[in-house]
């Protein structure tokens, strides 16, 4: 996957900032949505800004794919908020996605913990 530009990240970053923000506001009447669970933990920008993938966390034992699915059934109203909040030139049209990362971490943390591998890095370690 190709680095993203400045002009991306930026733009990522105020997308990331106030689609939060209007799901913290609660204009959203889906129990999942409400309850002040969902994390916006990064958003990705196309090239052409026209684009963006919001991926989302759930604080707690939520349903992550839950809540995506009625995130990306609301797309419209979120992206229509966020065009009247921002100077955007283009509002990209919104997709949600689950964000796995934590989920990575964990297997590696996991791998890590096992007696045999750390065996085998105190072993390295000595030398």
């Amino acid at each position: 996957m190709k680095a993203q530009s400045q002009r991306q990240l930026r733009a990522g970053e105020l997308v990331r900032r106030t689609v939060a923000d209007i799901i913290r506001e609660g204009d959203m009447h889906d129990p999942i949505i409400a309850s002040g669970a969902v994390t916006i933990t990064e958003a990705r920008i196309s090239p052409d800004l026209r684009y963006a993938t919001v991926y989302v966390d759930i604080l707690g034992a939520g349903d992550r794919e839950q809540a995506v699915n009625v995130l990306n059934k609301a797309a419209g109203f979120i992206q229509r908020e966020l065009g009247r909040r921002t100077e955007l030139k283009f509002t990209p049209r919104l997709r949600f996605a689950v964000d796995d990362r934590q989920d990575e971490v964990k297997s590696v943390e996991a791998l890590l913990d096992r007696p045999s591998v750390k065996r085998d890095l105190d072993k390295h370690g000595e030398a």
